[in-house]
Parts: C-alpha cells; sequence; structure tokens
C-alpha cells in the first residue's frame, strides 16, 4: 500500500497551487496529487475560450511543465478516482479496491458538470465543458456541426456560443431565466452582453425551457423546447453548473450539503481532512458573511496557500477578495467583489461605449464592480472592495473621476 505525508485529491488549480506551494515553503515531506484525467493539471478557463478556438495548444494551457512535478518528487497518480475516504485510519480507496495511506489529505476534486434531467442528456453530440476530452470531442465535432444550441446563459455558455460564432456556426442560447447572467451580475450587465451576442448573430432566447434532446442515428438532432419549437442543432453544450464532487467525503461523514463545509481555515469536519476550490463550502468575509461556494481560479489559488501555511505552521485565516474574468468577442470582463445581496448600482460611463463599470453597493459601501473593458477600474475598484468604502454616488458614477481618489 502506497503512503504520503499529504495526499491531494484532484488535479485542477487547487490541488496543484497545494502542491507547489507545500514545496515552495520547504515541505520535505512526501505530496501525491490524485487526478481522475490522464492529464497532468492544466488551466480550465481557456476551454471555452482559447483552447476551443484552437488559439493555444494544449502545452501552453498546462499549469506547469511535466518535468516540474517530477524535479520536486511531487508524485502524480492520473487516471484514479476516490471512491472512499476513511478518515479514522486515513486512508482512501481508488477504483480497482487499492487503498493509499495519508498523514494529511486535501480534497481539491472540483465538480462535474451539472446533465439535463431530460431524455437525449447522453446522446451523441451533447457535450460539457470541463475537462479537456470535453472540448477535444467538440473540436473533432465542428467540421459537421453547422447548427449549435447552447443550453445556459452563464459565462460557460456565453464564451463558448463568442467562439462558435467566430468559427461560422449558427449559435443559439437558451436561458431558462428571464436574463443572462442573472445568477452573477446585475440586470445592466446582462443586457449588454445579450445585445452584443446579438449583433454577431448569436440567437438569445430567454425564459426558454427544454423539453428533450432529439435523436438521430444515436446523436442529437436538435432541442425540443417546452413548448413545442425544434431547433434543429447537430452540437449541443449544456452549461448549467457544476456538482460538487465531495461525494466521498460525505459519506465519511463531513458535514456539507452543497458541497463540504470547511472553516476559516479548510478544514473539514473529519480530523486532517481540508477541502479547497470548488468544493469548498466557506463563510465568506465578501459574502456577508455567507457561506459559499466560489468556483474561480482565485479562490481555488487563495485556498491551497492557506493550506499550505496550516500545514508548514503558519496557520492563517480565510480572507481574500474575490475575482473573476470573461472573455468574450473583443470584450474583456472583470469582476471583483460578490455582488449578491446589493441594494444599489452605479453605472460608471456608457455601454454604448463598450468601455464601462457597474458598481455594486449595500447600504452605501462597495462590494463588488464588473468592468468591461476597463481595466483601471478594475484595479483601483478592488481596494474600494477590500476597504469598504463609502464614496459619493455622484462622483462614483462619473468616469472622469479616478476611483482611487475615494481610499
Amino acid at each position: 500500500m502506497q503512503e504520503f505525508d499529504i495526499l491531494i485529491v484532484g488535479a485542477g488549480h487547487a490541488g496543484a497551487q497545494a502542491a507547489i506551494a507545500l514545496r515552495q515553503r520547504q515541505f520535505a515531506g512526501t505530496i501525491a496529487i490524485i487526478g481522475e484525467e490522464p492529464e497532468l493539471p492544466y488551466e480550465r478557463p481557456p476551454l471555452s475560450k482559447d483552447y476551443l478556438a484552437s488559439d493555444k495548444p494544449f502545452e501552453r494551457i498546462m499549469i506547469r511543465p511535466p518535468a516540474f512535478w517530477a524535479d520536486r518528487e511531487i508524485k502524480m497518480l492520473t487516471g484514479q478516482r476516490v471512491t472512499a475516504v476513511n478518515a479514522e485510519l486515513h486512508k482512501v480507496t481508488i477504483a480497482g479496491d487499492a487503498t493509499i495511506a495519508y498523514g494529511k489529505l486535501i480534497w481539491a476534486a472540483g465538480g462535474h458538470p451539472r446533465r439535463l434531467a431530460c431524455s437525449g442528456h447522453d446522446l451523441g453530440g451533447v457535450h460539457g465543458v470541463r475537462t479537456r476530452v470535453d472540448v477535444d470531442r467538440m473540436i473533432d465535432e465542428l467540421a459537421t456541426a453547422e447548427r449549435v444550441v447552447v443550453i445556459g446563459g452563464g459565462y460557460i455558455g456565453l464564451e463558448a456560443a463568442a467562439v462558435l460564432t467566430k468559427l461560422g456556426k449558427h449559435v443559439t442560447v437558451l436561458e431558462a431565466l428571464d436574463r443572462v447572467l442573472a445568477r452573477v451580475a446585475g440586470e445592466p450587465l446582462s443586457r449588454f452582453y445579450e445585445a452584443e451576442h446579438r449583433a454577431h448573430g448569436v440567437d438569445v432566447r430567454l425564459g426558454s425551457m427544454v423539453d428533450c434532446i432529439e435523436e438521430r442515428d444515436g446523436r442529437a438532432s436538435g432541442v425540443r423546447l417546452a413548448d413545442g419549437e425544434v431547433l434543429r442543432a447537430e452540437m449541443v453544450i449544456v452549461g448549467i453548473g457544476i456538482i460538487p464532487a465531495v461525494e466521498p467525503l460525505l459519506a465519511a461523514g463531513a458535514a456539507g450539503v452543497n458541497g463540504v463545509t470547511v472553516d476559516e481555515q479548510c478544514r473539514t469536519s473529519l480530523p486532517d481532512i481540508y477541502a479547497i476550490g470548488d468544493c469548498a463550502a466557506h463563510v465568506n468575509d465578501f459574502a456577508a458573511g455567507n457561506t459559499i461556494r466560489l468556483e474561480s481560479v482565485q479562490n481555488a489559488n487563495d485556498q491551497a496557500t492557506l493550506v499550505a501555511k496550516a500545514l508548514t505552521g503558519e496557520p492563517d485565516r480565510y480572507h481574500a477578495v474575490p475575482w473573476f474574468w470573461s472573455n468574450q468577442y473583443d470584450l474583456r470582463l472583470q469582476t471583483v467583489g460578490l455582488s449578491t445581496g446589493h441594494d444599489e448600482m452605479v453605472l460608471r460611463g456608457e455601454t454604448s461605449d463598450r468601455s464601462f463599470s457597474i458598481i455594486y453597493l449595500r447600504q452605501g459601501r462597495v462590494m463588488a464592480l464588473d468592468c468591461v473593458n476597463a481595466t483601471k477600474d478594475y484595479v483601483q475598484g478592488r481596494a474600494l472592495v477590500m476597504a469598504g468604502v463609502m464614496p459619493p454616488i455622484m462622483a462614483l458614477a462619473d468616469p472622469m473621476v479616478s476611483l482611487k481618489t475615494f481610499l
């Protein structure tokens, strides 16, 4: 039976950064990373953008070159899936019933794409966008796919729609709610992106419910809507969120519902087990103290570094400003903070200029910014979010007034 001082489950951003940070902090014990995929750790955000568009080869989205892991004596156990955790004996079971012992366990398994519940969800031509294999399959089918239906108007769906439109495909985006990005942004940003996609030829449909995926010869041939309309398609992309990959931890007795619950040092309720990244439900200082999961590179990296500090004798608490980004067409959206629960919005600039910011406030304090082609606002706005400043609204809306003046 193999045994490691620190065993990391998950080879995404969080798992990779945890191992990197441990070695940077001179941790000398044995480290192993278990990953479900055959590949070494790679960046996932480019999958729906640069990699899908073939603008970046796979080698350019790897988190570190292959030699890095060997040079730092980080054992990579690729193509393996953990099926059970025995917290008392400090062991995990992988598919095939082999066991691996650990001193400390870092759970960084992320999640799996949420699948449609309707008939036809598993047909050929129906894709999630989570792994290299997912996108490679899409790329292989692009030559024979002229019509694409994207189900879900979140960032993944919109990014994929932008790339496929630039590749000359006829794209339809279906969003069940009354606007895209409804869960993460204010209405002005939603309406701006709806208009941008439509201007590029995307058929954006709001309040659209899917009845089923229609089939021809074992493959998707169209999407039937709840009202009976059928949208013909050779490819269907499903971007409706993820399901946290925490089943073995919950079965072992870890606390959690939507993900696994962790404390301010990313410790689960099980001894010597930490959880980080997409699957970790934590109390966030920038979410009014609510327990949330954050699906972002920032969160993955910051929590990984926090755990590495704890395991090398320098414990700290998680207090990191969330940030995100999205590239669509020639638009770069940069978000800092969390806008959920805001009671006021300020538009800084004009959406028609395609360079503007939306500032979100709660009880007069700046809590988040969405910045479209406005990097200076994003950089300076980060400090406003961290400080929770209460600027005068009229001045805040004036793009000629530098945001740093409010500090």
